[in-house]
């Protein structure tokens, strides 16, 4: 004969414990996700994934985008989690080689969680500028950024009229793109002789010469007066 709690776990192995409810409806959206795709998450479905009654998750969450800004929430904080490994790996000596650990670890977890990729990239989605989580780690980044290159441009290897704004979000832009383009599959299409995350290690890097040079040429390129044209 089997106890209760041996057929109840038996039958629903998801049936969440006490405690952990919000994991567990977390963790069922983003089964859903996987196996569905995010236009039929429900928070009744979750539920049932859950084991729990429809009604359960509603303390919580009052709508699916509030659940899919729980997953958001919880993309952001495993994705800073990654870049600060990422950066960990070469310190701060050296602003550029920081600079460009933040991307490589963006770009090594967006390829390796492409469903939290989804959530946290999709302002559609999720309510980001409710979530303060979601706010204060994603401005904790772009002021990292802003502060590595401020220190870049003391060493003068930035040029002094650099636009850091535009230049972070060409950066972002960048990066987002390679994880956009790796995830949904475009890499054969564009470099069919290296697997993906080779492919935007590369790009990454050449990415980064290149913003570093371009700065630093167009500073020492004299003036050309309009008569010498």
């Amino acid at each position: 004969m089997t106890s209760p709690t041996d057929s109840g776990e038996a039958a629903n192995p998801k049936r969440y414990h006490h405690g952990n409810l919000v994991e567990a409806l977390i963790a069922a959206t983003v089964e859903i996700i996987e196996e569905r795709g995010a236009e039929h998450v429900s928070v009744r479905e979750a539920a049932k994934r859950a084991g729990v009654s429809p009604g359960a998750p509603f303390r919580h969450f009052r709508s699916k985008s509030a659940l899919l800004t729980a997953v958001a929430e919880q993309a952001m904080n495993r994705l800073t989690e990654a870049v600060a490994d990422a950066q960990s790996k070469v310190g701060n000596a050296d602003p550029i080689v920081a600079f460009e650990a933040i991307g490589q670890g963006y770009l090594e977890w967006a390829i390796s969680n492409p469903t939290h990729f989804q959530i946290i990239s999709s302002r559609t989605l999720i309510d980001f500028d409710a979530s303060d989580s979601l706010r204060d780690q994603n401005e904790a980044v772009r002021r990292k950024m802003i502060a590595l290159l401020t220190q870049a441009q003391q060493q003068g290897r930035l040029a002094p009229d650099t636009d850091f704004d535009h230049l972070v979000l060409a950066a972002r832009a960048f990066v987002y793109g390679l994880a956009r383009m790796a995830i949904d599959g475009h890499f054969p299409e564009w470099h069919p002789s290296e697997p993906p995350s080779l492919a935007v290690r590369k790009a990454l890097r050449l990415f980064i010469s290149q913003m570093t040079n371009s700065q630093t040429q167009s500073h020492e390129r004299p003036e050309v007066a309009s008569g010498d044209r």
